[in-house]
């Protein structure tokens, strides 16, 4: 206790040189005050290094299906897709709870389906995200643990909006998949208080490939939110924010199982005051509380002719932040605080077994109760400091470090997980993570950042307790190891951005570039397991069994250049480039789930009351493969897409698109392949044909 209560007074003292140039008081009568829902504010002396942000989303993606549709042109993204809806975006070969994904700088909502039917993308309509911000590695500490980057969802505020009551309505239909999306938003807003209310219904059915084969993808999703925000005083905010979606017959081509019903509900309480003293300038709070359940089955699947498999499973996520801004000098600001990350999950699995191995139907079908998470949790209690000092004018260092405190536990094992660790129990994690970083001024609009950070991750509910399900890309079944030695990621980078204005027509080049290496310790993957045989369906394939280890010797590597160009007043032009490689030296292949190169092109023209772009997209061949994952190597491949919007009246917004213009037939690396599917073999699923979209958005 000594050392906890030691620790907690040193997250509030600096502990480290880091950056910031004088920052002058707005002295004017002030509005609502902003929360600290933002990350990247724009102004370099606060903002974290190597960072990026995504605006204008809706004239990107017309119809997005979820969150993660947003990230599909974000250069270094890739999307790893089960369907048309359990999609996860992945960073530079970064995937799952390796990525620190939240909503308004802190608020979490956990999958409850060990397949990630429902990640944390399905639980907010992405007309709700007004940006996306994304730290490109562990460097910072103020968010969480963090080992592969932090993306921020940012939702819409009403803080711009002048008083009084506004809303928009919109509405698009998509022809591959007869696909029909509509949203509601309303706001009131007052100099003392503001709601805002939100609402969103999805009706996709299945798409058709460029071949012309109907994948089956089909689901509907209602949504639903409502954000109370109250000021307190000039410099105190209190807000808000209920939200909750509704998933209902949703098909994943490549899950063993469909969802019948996913209900998510989300609370989260934010608090601030700002102008504290001359020495604590801002206190930040945040609480928030969500719940998940789930049900799947397989009753639309071959299988339930042998036997019929229904699961109800729940989770839970709760969490919240205190965090002191200080200014110690006016070179010098401080952050300092404490959060929590607590995540629980329970529920089971009903198989009712109607034939035996022959394929003879039973005298009296056979009941079985599976344990699917055996009552598990894992709790992280954080605390960090975070230091920012100008050197010069030009020049400006950061430093944090961060502990964290890992509790997890299993509360209802399996007998036969119980007979594999006998010394199952609590288990205490003690995490170390710190970053250093600098950003540098050079000359005109030219700026070189450099950073280290140490991320850790312990691991995940299903790298500790799954007890013999199938939740890889390959068919094999997965056992947990509740004693697996948390993953470290020591990334270093280097990173060069600037603009340029010209003359003679041509207004602003902006290019960026930067090159990344990162170390890992304990990284975690399942192998093959020849001690363990296969529990459930015996005789399928393959026989063998994996379980999660740590590997000693891995690593990453690769680089992000973009640069645009707007010339002759409305036009533009734009290039991407991501590449990523990946090894496991310790099983002498890549690690699983990395993406190939990929390129971008874009050509753009925008005014005030139209615009249009034309982009395409190059990815190239991925032959470094995982082969002990099960991967194969993927064709490269080439799509088009074209975008045109009007503004023919000011309140109204029209759109078209034609996506993959050229019909191409295709599939991502990243795709999932078809898993207990009637027509299809253990083949990738093919993403979506040509595709016509259109969209309407009225505001008042």
């Amino acid at each position: 206790m000594k050392i906890i209560k030691f620790a907690l007074l040193y997250a509030f003292i600096p502990v480290s040189i880091v950056a910031q140039e004088t920052v002058k008081k707005d002295t004017t009568t002030t509005k609502p005050i902003n929360l600290n829902t933002v990350i990247v504010t724009g102004q370099g002396t606060t903002d974290p290094v190597l960072t990026k942000v995504k605006t204008d989303l809706v004239k990107k993606v017309v119809q997005p299906k979820n969150v993660a549709d947003l990230f599909n042109d974000f250069n270094g993204f890739s999307l790893i897709k089960r369907g048309n809806y359990a999609i996860d975006p992945s960073f530079r070969a970064s995937q799952y709870e390796q990525l620190n994904i939240l909503f308004d700088s802190g608020t979490k909502a956990m999958h409850a389906c060990p397949n990630r039917m429902d990640p944390i993308t399905t639980h907010v309509v992405p007309e709700d995200i007004e940006r996306i911000e994304v730290i490109k590695g562990p460097y910072t500490v103020r968010y969480g643990a963090t080992f592969g980057g932090v993306i921020n969802l940012v939702t819409q505020k009403p803080s711009a909006m002048d008083n009084g009551f506004h809303g928009s309505i919109s509405s698009g239909y998509e022809t591959n998949g007869n696909a029909l999306v509509s949203s509601l938003k309303l706001h009131q807003i007052t100099d003392k208080y503001d709601v805002t209310a939100t609402a969103g219904y999805r009706d996709f059915g299945n798409y058709e490939d460029g071949d012309g084969t109907e994948i089956p993808s089909a689901f509907r999703s209602l949504d639903y939110g409502l954000r109370l925000g109250y000021n307190i005083k000039d410099n105190q905010r209190i807000q808000a924010h209920w939200r909750q979606s509704y998933g209902r017959d949703v098909l994943h081509a490549g899950l063993p199982m469909d969802t019948d019903e996913d209900n998510s509900s989300i609370l989260s309480l934010d608090y601030k005051i700002s102008d504290v003293g001359d020495f604590i300038e801002e206190i930040n709070a945040k609480a928030y509380y969500s719940y998940v359940d789930h049900i799947m089955s397989n009753a639309r699947r071959p299988s339930s002719m042998m036997t019929e498999a229904l699961s109800t499973i729940d989770a839970t996520t709760a969490g919240g932040k205190v965090e002191f801004k200080m200014k110690p000098t006016e070179k010098w600001i401080s952050y300092g605080g404490i959060d929590a990350l607590l995540i629980a999950r329970d529920g089971g699995r009903t198989r009712t077994v109607k034939r035996n191995m022959m394929g003879d139907l039973l005298p009296q079908p056979m009941v079985f109760q599976d344990k699917v998470w055996q009552d598990s949790y894992i709790n992280d209690y954080g605390l960090f400091a975070e230091n920012k000092y100008a050197l010069s004018n030009k020049t400006i260092l950061t430093a944090g470090v961060r502990y964290d405190l890992v509790i997890s536990d299993i509360q209802d094992p399996e007998a036969d997980f119980q007979e594999l660790y006998t010394d199952l129990g609590q288990r205490d994690e003690h995490n170390v993570s710190a970053t250093v970083s600098m950003k540098h001024r050079l000359s005109g609009n030219n700026k070189l950042e450099i950073a280290y950070g140490r991320g850790v991750r312990s691991a995940n509910m299903i790298e500790r307790y799954i007890n013999h399900f199938s939740v890889g890309q390959d068919p094999f079944e997965y056992v947990g190891n509740p004693n697996l030695d948390a993953e470290v990621n020591n990334q270093f980078e280097i990173g060069f951005k600037g603009r340029k204005a010209f003359t003679k027509g041509i207004d602003a080049l902006r290019y960026s570039i930067s090159g990344y290496y990162s170390l890992y310790e304990n990284y975690i993957v399942a192998v093959v397991d020849p001690t363990l045989d296969r529990k459930f369906m015996p005789n399928a394939q393959p026989q063998e069994v994996k379980r999660f280890i740590n590997i000693d010797d891995a690593y990453k590597t690769g680089f992000e250049a973009e640069a645009a160009i707007d010339f002759a007043k409305h036009f533009n032009f734009n290039a991407a480039m991501a590449y990523v490689y990946a090894r496991n030296e310790d099983l002498d292949e890549s690690l699983p789930l990395t993406p190939p190169l990929t390129t971008r092109l874009g050509f753009g023209f925008e005014k005030e009351k139209v615009w249009a772009s034309l982009d395409y997209t190059i990815t190239s061949r991925q032959d470094q493969i995982s082969t002990s994952f099960r991967e194969q190597e993927t064709a490269g491949y080439e799509t088009l897409d074209l975008r045109l919007g009007i503004k023919p009246y000011k309140n109204v917004q029209l759109g078209l698109a034609v996506l993959n213009v050229f019909d191409e037939t295709y599939n991502n690396h990243l795709n999932f392949s078809f898993t207990n599917q009637a027509d299809f073999g253990r083949v990738p699923i093919n993403d979506p044909g040509r595709n016509f979209s259109v969209f309407a958005k009225f505001d008042f």
